[in-house]
């Protein structure tokens, strides 16, 4: 059933309100959950519905998502005819000027792709989106209701108002309403992620394309209410947004909950990520490590409490960390005490340091900085 659905994943935005965790790299290749990527989500959620050809739009800082992407071989992508493939906007320069200013503008980036595309109908979604969905059912859906659209959303909101778009949908399902970014809450919170055939996303395109509508819930949804029928698939397990700094130390401290770890992470349907086959974690004799996910590879001797720790990390005798998310490669020497922190790769923390950030404003230090 599946070799009947492509996958588009949208992977060119770089979030500003994560400030210093996206200066090397865009909100899809932003670290999360102790071994991942944000993008391995969505990735992993298609090739486990059985999707063999995923289309992947880039636009600027995308070298770390190249490097942890690779052929797609961990995603069992790597394939002579179709797999993945990285969709930069180079050969549609002359068209494009600046970063794409919305997903339909994306798509008009990649217009001569869509057209090669050998599967009837197409999943659109954001790479920046941490949950595991059923993306097998939510296409059962789409045909059993014979939807033109089919959008998913969330009855538990989890992102700020302000930059999600919500959805009010009737008793048979169908959405009648948009409301684009509001102050507050209303319906159903929209995950951004679309089904629809091939033919009718082509002629969204030109569409929106001639009347210069970047953007997919201005241009496609909200016109269009009336004359196509668009159903809701409503997801209700766990959706992490990571669009603040403060956002993404909350959602990341939400994965020391195991009812979240068994949302997210279900045997059925396996999270991939790139595999790096580190040594296991050393614990020393006087080490202490209390409600934390500790990744391979790491060498802890000191203490440890309520953080995320990506492979590599080394936390030193008498270093203190608690509360914390500490990415790839980094070093708390000897004696430094540390409170809630997001530390981005290679960091080092100079012995007897003390840094403290709040759990509304956490503390985020930059990739490679000494402190």
């Amino acid at each position: 059933m599946m070799n009947k659905l492509h996958g588009i994943i949208f992977s060119y935005l770089s979030n500003p309100d994560l400030r210093e965790l996206t200066i090397h790299r865009n909100t899809c290749s932003l670290p999360y959950g102790g071994r991942y990527r944000v993008v391995d989500f969505m990735l992993s959620s298609m090739v486990n519905a059985g999707i063999s050809d995923v289309g992947m739009i880039v636009h600027t800082n995308y070298q770390s998502l190249l490097d942890h992407l690779g052929s797609g071989k961990d995603w069992d992508l790597s394939r002579k005819h179709g797999g993945l493939r990285i969709l930069p906007p180079f050969g549609y320069a002359e068209k494009q000027e600046g970063i794409y200013r919305g997903r339909m503008d994306a798509l008009a980036g990649v217009r001569s792709y869509l057209e090669n595309i050998r599967q009837d109908h197409v999943i659109l979604a954001g790479g920046d989106l941490a949950l595991n969905l059923p993306i097998a059912d939510v296409y059962a859906q789409h045909i059993a209701t014979g939807a033109d659209i089919t959008a998913v959303c969330s009855g538990n909101p989890k992102g700020d108002p302000k930059s999600v778009d919500f959805f009010t949908v009737n008793a048979e399902g169908r959405i009648t309403d948009l409301a684009v970014r509001p102050n507050a809450s209303a319906g159903y919170e929209s995950l951004e992620v679309y089904v629809l055939s091939k033919d009718l996303l082509l002629s969204l395109v030109d569409h929106c394309t001639a009347h210069n509508l970047p953007s997919f819930s201005g241009g496609v949804l909200q016109p269009m209410m009336e004359k196509l029928k668009i159903c809701a698939y409503v997801f209700d397990g766990y959706a992490a947004r990571l669009q603040s700094v403060a956002g993404y130390f909350a959602r990341s401290m939400e994965l020391l909950d195991p009812a979240v770890r068994a949302q997210l992470f279900t045997p059925e349907r396996p999270v991939r990520t790139k595999d790096q086959s580190n040594p296991s974690t050393y614990y020393g004799p006087g080490a202490k490590a209390v409600n934390s996910l500790v990744a391979d590879g790491c060498i802890i001797e000191g203490e440890v409490e309520n953080s995320i720790l990506f492979r590599g990390v080394r936390v030193e005798k008498g270093a203190k960390v608690s509360n914390c998310v500490l990415m790839q490669g980094t070093t708390v020497q000897a004696g430094a005490v540390l409170k809630y922190a997001i530390a981005d790769k290679n960091v080092r923390v100079n012995p007897g340091r003390m840094l403290m950030g709040h759990c509304t404003y956490p503390l985020a230090i930059s990739k490679n900085e000494i402190v």
